[in-house]
């Protein structure tokens, strides 16, 4: 499936263009500096540069942080779990995917994406029905993430995790509630799938049954919850360091 969209900003749209997305036109703040990398590549590439005011970009940009550039056009593809399972294969390490169960605010998503593929996990793994698109505020918050790890999206989450679970996976599932064991006394070695919850929902109950194990990030201060991708991030270093 293909979503049309925009990037924006430096990093974000640099990305798109190392990577040959395919952008139609770009717009630069006239006058603008610290872009000339992205003029010289998108002049390499054959995309037409606009040049024009703040107040241009500010009516197109969805994020309110465009820092001067935005990238129309873009043709955004969703990934398959084979190209999940390939990049594994490829890292000569334990599959380690990242499933969201209904994270609907896309700048939690492009966090969460951009954790996961700093922590070098190998896949995203999202709902189709109660999911955040891949939208301009998400690819801002991913900050040019989307480029380097596969991002995939399923009809039934319960059901993917029966699927990984037969592909030898340990589905691990974030939960604050009584019953799920501190991050730090669980063996997180081998191949892992790890489960986040939506905002203010968390797990579906099937989810939840489907998971191996429930996990929870010891609190010591007098707030109890993170957000949803600071938690994902506390969590995959954890997992790394099992490995």
């Amino acid at each position: 499936m293909n979503t049309t969209q925009t990037f924006e900003g430096k990093h974000t749209v640099k990305e798109a263009l190392i990577a040959g997305r395919p952008i139609d036109k770009l717009f630069i703040l006239r006058d603008a500096h610290g872009l000339s990398d992205i003029r010289r590549l998108a002049r390499e590439s054959g995309i037409p540069v606009v040049e024009c005011d703040r107040a241009k970009l500010n009516t197109m940009s969805q994020t309110s942080a465009h820092q001067g550039v935005i990238a129309a056009g873009a043709a955004c593809d969703w990934s398959e779990l084979d190209d999940v399972w390939q990049k594994a294969e490829q890292s000569g390490q334990p599959p380690l995917i990242v499933v969201c169960d209904g994270v609907e605010d896309p700048r939690n998503l492009g966090a969460i994406i951009r954790t996961a593929e700093c922590a070098g996990a190998h896949g995203v793994i999202v709902s189709k029905r109660r999911s955040a698109g891949l939208t301009g505020s998400l690819a801002k918050a991913a900050a040019g993430a989307l480029e380097h790890i596969p991002i995939v999206r399923v009809p039934n989450i319960s059901a993917l995790l029966k699927d990984l679970k037969a592909r030898g996976l340990w589905v691990y599932g974030t939960e604050c509630g009584e019953g799920a064991k501190p991050i730090y006394d669980v063996d997180f070695s081998g191949g892992v799938a790890l489960v986040l919850g939506g905002e203010g929902e968390g797990l579906g109950r099937l989810v939840k049954e489907n998971c191996d194990v429930l996990v929870h990030i010891p609190m010591y201060g007098k707030t109890q919850s993170l957000n949803v991708s600071t938690a994902c991030g506390v969590i995959l270093w954890t997992i790394k360091n099992s490995n």
